[in-house]
């Protein structure tokens, strides 16, 4: 009888410590206040920068593409609630897939337009964009 009810009560132990890692998933106030305080701090500082024309154009670029990258891994962190125990590591490994992928995106963009602005025929610019909206 006695070994019985130790395994029930370690049964209920087991059971309910799985019901603490499940409220853990899901994140606290806490967590959210956090993730929300940073996401607007990270929104703020490049508008900013933009509206203030605090640095050169280039820099203020790059400026803002740094904050995005850091804005995304607050919000996987903060409001998707990854890390590294989470779902047995497939967490990190989409993580990580996130991070590649938006490194390859971000740097894809601005090559592209770089050498679109580069390349750019004489004669396309905006004055000939608005020329062509007067055609018939």
């Amino acid at each position: 009888m006695s070994g019985h009810h130790i395994e029930h009560g370690h049964h209920g132990h087991g059971h309910h410590g799985h019901g603490d890692d499940h409220l853990e998933a899901h994140g606290s106030l806490k967590d959210y206040s956090i993730g929300f305080i940073l996401s607007v701090i990270l929104t703020a500082i490049p508008f900013w920068l933009v509206m203030g024309h605090v640095v050169e154009p280039g820099a203020t670029r790059a400026i803002i593409l740094g904050f995005a990258a850091v804005q995304v891994v607050v919000h996987m962190i903060y409001f998707l609630h990854m890390n590294s125990k989470s779902e047995g590591g497939w967490n990190m490994m989409a993580l990580i897939l996130t991070v590649i992928l938006l490194f390859i995106v971000l740097s894809g963009s601005i090559w592209v337009m770089y050498h679109m602005n580069a390349n750019m025929m004489p004669g396309m610019g905006p004055e000939a964009m608005q020329g062509m909206h007067d055609m018939p």
